[in-house]
């Protein structure tokens, strides 16, 4: 009777459980993604080696998922609660439990606690010697960087995973998975499942909660639109798609917006990839490459704002980071422009392929043996700092000593370096 009780359960929990839970794996060969991790974690089931482990990644990576179908395969008890409404009290009393387990049916305990980072010391502390000698397998899952929010003690004792976020590809094929299962009767627009995925932003539980609120949202339809899926993530369905031509046409309008010194137009396409789910990393790399292509040495800060910028938006995340992303692309577009760097480099590969390779003038070589040395090595090498900063010798091989490549321009920072070229004899144009 009890065994029927609990069949009918997981009927009406089928039924009435969000999607994304009822489309939780049930087996590791169907989980998408984090690749990496996936058959080494098997291999530990497998061989019973498995220890307390740190899932590090982003929301509906995987992370909860990973920790059931553990406990799954290695048949142990498991526990899971969140440490945002957890205290230390409850903990202990877990692991009292998990003791009690392990002495009287020999099954040991797996404690999964998602939001592990919000636990604080004492309470992270409160594992330490369950963990040590055994008793539990902590399987702690964070969001946020566990060398900052997990106590060192507590690091130490368990494997680091880290997963990734979830690719479109991957995130597609979860759409399908779940509307093959659970609306085959559903058409879906093209449109719709690509925005869908668009927005999910390598998430899998908000790709599956915008999927169950779309179809709801079609009733009777039994067609779901991508208008339907911009009602039901409140979400515009933008002019833009990363894999497409607006995708290339969109960043091009942006770096020419920047380079063009219009700050409202670089906002506004910024504004358009951020909310059409664009990586922010994208556009930040964008970014770096523009302020040594085109403001260069006319403002030297600009290359390490946007550098600074990228790292930025990596530790803060969205979005928080577009105001990071707003700030260096005002300061990008508002600064003084220079490609003389671009310029030059261009000019010295295009050297190499035009004019002979020569070696390097003898006093500048090298002369790390003793052979090198009786050869003249570095010889009559003149050391600049013994004449105050410069002295006047020849650096580039006999064929080029007269070449110039890089001509600074009167515009910023690089009007001074244009000044300096010129006090010591370089021809500035």
């Amino acid at each position: 009777m009890p065994d029927l009780f609990d069949q009918q359960l997981d009927e009406i929990r089928s039924r009435v459980a969000p999607l994304a839970d009822r489309m939780r794996p049930l087996t590791f060969e169907e989980f998408v993604g984090q690749e990496h991790i996936v058959e080494p974690l098997k291999s530990l089931v497998r061989s019973e080696k498995l220890q307390s482990l740190i899932l590090w990644g982003p929301p509906g990576s995987g992370k909860t998922t990973l920790a059931r179908l553990i406990a799954k395969y290695t048949k142990a008890f498991f526990v899971e609660f969140s440490a945002v409404t957890a205290g230390v009290g409850e903990v202990r009393k877990i692991c009292q439990e998990a003791s009690d387990r392990i002495k009287y049916s020999n099954r040991r305990t797996i404690l999964f606690v998602d939001e592990i980072h919000r636990f604080n010391k004492a309470q992270q502390d409160a594992f330490l010697p369950f963990v040590e000698n055994g008793t539990i397998i902590l399987i702690g899952a964070t969001t946020e960087n566990p060398g900052f929010e997990v106590n060192a003690p507590l690091l130490s004792r368990a494997q680091l995973l880290v997963l990734n976020q979830l690719t479109d590809e991957q995130i597609h094929k979860i759409l399908e998975t779940a509307i093959t299962k659970a609306y085959p009767n559903v058409l879906f627009d093209v449109k719709a499942i690509n925005f869908i995925v668009l927005q999910s932003n390598g998430d899998g539980r908000t790709c599956l909660n915008a999927l169950e609120n779309a179809v709801n949202l079609a009733g009777s339809d039994k067609r779901v639109t991508v208008e339907h899926v911009a009602q039901a993530i409140q979400k515009k369905a933008a002019l833009y798609d990363k894999k497409g031509d607006q995708h290339y046409d969109v960043i091009s309008a942006f770096i020419k917006s920047l380079r063009g010194s219009d700050p409202d137009a670089a906002l506004y396409y910024m504004a358009r990839m951020i909310r059409s789910g664009e990586d922010p990393k994208f556009i930040c790399r964008r970014m770096v490459i523009l302020a040594s292509e085109d403001v260069g040495n006319a403002d030297p800060q600009a290359l390490v704002l946007a550098t600074n910028c990228m790292q930025a938006v990596h530790m803060v995340g969205m979005p928080e980071a577009g105001l990071i992303m707003a700030q260096t692309a005002t300061y990008l577009a508002t600064c003084p422009k220079s490609n003389a760097s671009c310029e030059a480099i261009n000019k010295a590969l295009a050297t190499l392929d035009e004019a002979r390779v020569e070696p390097v003038p003898i006093h500048l070589r090298n002369a790390p043996t003793k052979l090198a040395k009786q050869l003249g090595h570095g010889r009559t090498y003149q050391y600049p700092h013994s004449f105050g900063g410069y002295v006047k010798q020849q650096y580039l091989p006999d064929n080029l000593k007269d070449a110039q490549f890089y001509f600074p321009k009167d515009i910023g920072y690089e009007k001074q370096i244009k000044a300096f070229l010129h006090s010591i004899g370089k021809t500035t144009r």
